[in-house]
C-alpha cells in the first residue's frame, strides 16, 4: 500500500445527486421539487417560522405567566458553606472575584450570603447582598461586610 494507490472504501463515496439537468438523468422537468406551488419557483425563500398560511406554531401554544425583566437572581451562599470553601480554597477574602477566579460562579452573577450555618472564622466580605441574620453572625465572628 502507498500513498498514490489509497482508494475510499467500496459505496462510501457516491456521485451528487445533479438536479435539472435533463430527463435522462431522473432528475429534469421538476427537479424534485414536486408540481406548482411557492415551493417549485426558483429563487424561493421562506421567513422562519413561516408554515404556508397554517397559524404557526409559536402563535399556536398557549402563554403562560410573566418572566420579570428587571429580577435579579443572586448564587447564594450559607455561612456554613462560607467556612468550608475558605478552607478548601484558602480564601481570605470573600468577594465576586475571588469566587470567580475559583470556578465557583460566572463573571456576571451575583452573590448574597444567607445566615445559615456557622461562620468560625473572621473573613472580610464584599457582597451583592447579604441577610440580616448573616451580617449579624457575620460581624460577630470578627468579619466585616460591605454591600457593592
Amino acid at each position: 500500500m502507498q500513498l498514490h494507490n489509497l482508494k475510499p472504501a467500496q459505496g462510501s463515496v457516491k456521485k451528487p445527486k445533479r438536479i435539472g439537468r435533463g430527463e435522462g438523468s431522473g432528475h429534469g422537468g421538476t427537479a424534485t421539487r414536486g408540481n406548482k406551488g411557492q415551493q417549485a419557483d426558483t429563487g424561493y425563500q421562506s421567513k422562519r417560522g413561516h408554515e404556508g398560511g397554517q397559524m404557526p406554531i409559536q402563535r399556536r401554544m398557549p402563554k403562560r405567566g410573566f418572566k420579570n425583566p428587571f429580577r435579579v437572581d443572586y448564587k447564594v451562599f450559607n455561612l456554613g458553606q462560607v467556612d468550608m470553601l475558605a478552607e478548601k480554597y484558602s480564601i481570605t477574602e470573600f468577594t465576586p472575584d475571588v469566587l470567580y477566579i475559583n470556578g465557583l460562579i460566572n463573571r456576571t452573577d451575583q452573590v448574597k450570603i444567607l445566615g445559615s450555618g456557622e461562620l468560625k472564622s473572621a473573613i472580610p466580605f464584599k457582597v451583592h447582598a447579604a441577610s440580616a441574620k448573616a451580617k449579624e453572625a457575620i460581624t460577630a465572628a470578627g468579619g466585616s461586610i460591605e454591600i457593592l
